[in-house]
């Protein structure tokens, strides 16, 4: 595990990872919003976001061109969805516990997010 603070952006996304917080330690965002995550909740979140990309990734070759394809994932903290087009879907994502917020990405934005959320390795 990483003990320094890492931040990664991109087009219409952020992630970061702070091990030194005291409670907060994740963040996940735009460049519109943010939200400080636990450990948990970004692990979670990350851990479900590969769950997510790698289900799109198994029906893509089903699915005719025009159709648009759900999923959801949840875990007792957070819930998320991915909508699309295997090749271009938005994310979203509802934290479950405390806070309760809400959160998404555009689907330019989603491929970048999904890769930053792999490399951080905090799952």
């Amino acid at each position: 595990m990483t003990t320094e603070r890492i931040v990664k952006t991109g087009s219409g996304w952020r992630l970061g990872w702070n091990p030194q917080a005291t409670h907060y330690q994740g963040l996940v965002g735009t460049e519109e919003w943010a939200i400080e995550l636990t450990q948990a909740e970004l692990d979670d979140f990350c851990r479900l976001l590969a769950q997510l990309a790698q289900a799109i990734e198994n029906i893509a070759d089903e699915l005719v061109d025009e159709e648009k394809i759900t999923c959801e994932a949840e875990s007792d903290l957070l819930w998320m969805e991915v909508e699309g087009y295997p090749s271009a879907y938005t994310l979203r994502f509802i934290l479950n516990r405390e806070r309760r917020c809400e959160g998404s990405w555009q689907a330019q934005a989603v491929p970048g997010l999904l890769q930053a959320a792999q490399s951080l390795q905090v799952f």
